[in-house]
């Protein structure tokens, strides 16, 4: 089997400028790391330390993308996400 050439490998051409991204972690470091990453795309981020504080931002400012951690206090991330989908406003979210 031949070895991959990580120069070689593709990915596509996401353009994120004016997107918006909200994470979601109780992990105060884990919320600065990722803002910190995503700010050089050019894009619109928002966090929240917690599920039901993510479903707050989600209710008042739709996001593009949901970055989100499965284990928090007062609302799982795989709550969270099963909100998200379950609802006909929000299910196209990413």
């Amino acid at each position: 089997m031949p070895e991959l050439d990580p120069s070689q490998e593709t990915s596509p051409n996401i353009d994120l400028k004016g997107a918006s991204i909200l994470i979601v972690d109780d992990n105060l470091q884990n919320l600065e790391l990722m803002q910190a990453y995503l700010e050089e795309l050019d894009c619109s981020i928002t966090t929240a330390v917690d599920g039901v504080e993510a479903i707050e931002a989600i209710e008042g400012s739709q996001p593009d993308l949901v970055l989100l951690d499965v284990m928090m206090p007062r609302m799982s991330g795989f709550e969270v996400c099963q909100k998200i989908k379950s609802q006909p406003s929000t299910r196209d979210i990413i």
